[in-house]
């Protein structure tokens, strides 16, 4: 099933100085071929993970707390960002200025 296939070698051209070979293709034999075994699936000694409303709870609140965290963290980076840009800007006005007066 996953073997690669090839063309049969009679749709090759054949070189002009050789006779062409003639091709019988296999016989295929189902009882050439063994099957793999499958292994069984083996029982588990483990017990099903059971949610308690005590549980529940606290997934809930860890998970509200990663968004608020994460939430936190993005805003924080974005008023970064906003920051640099309005000094950036507040910088480029004074140097503008700057030249501006010295032209006079």
């Amino acid at each position: 099933m996953f073997t690669p296939k090839y063309p049969r070698p009679d749709t090759a051209p054949m070189p002009a100085s050789t006779p062409p070979a003639t091709y019988t293709p296999p016989v295929y034999n189902p009882t050439a071929y063994t099957p793999v075994p499958v292994p069984a699936a083996s029982a588990s000694n483990r017990p099903a993970v059971q949610l308690t409303p005590g549980s529940v709870l606290t997934l809930a609140a860890g998970g509200g707390a990663l968004v608020l965290v994460v939430g936190a963290v993005l805003v924080s980076m974005l008023l970064a960002v906003a920051v640099t840009a309005a000094s950036v800007a507040v910088c480029a006005v004074v140097i503008r200025s700057i030249l501006k007066s010295d032209r006079r």
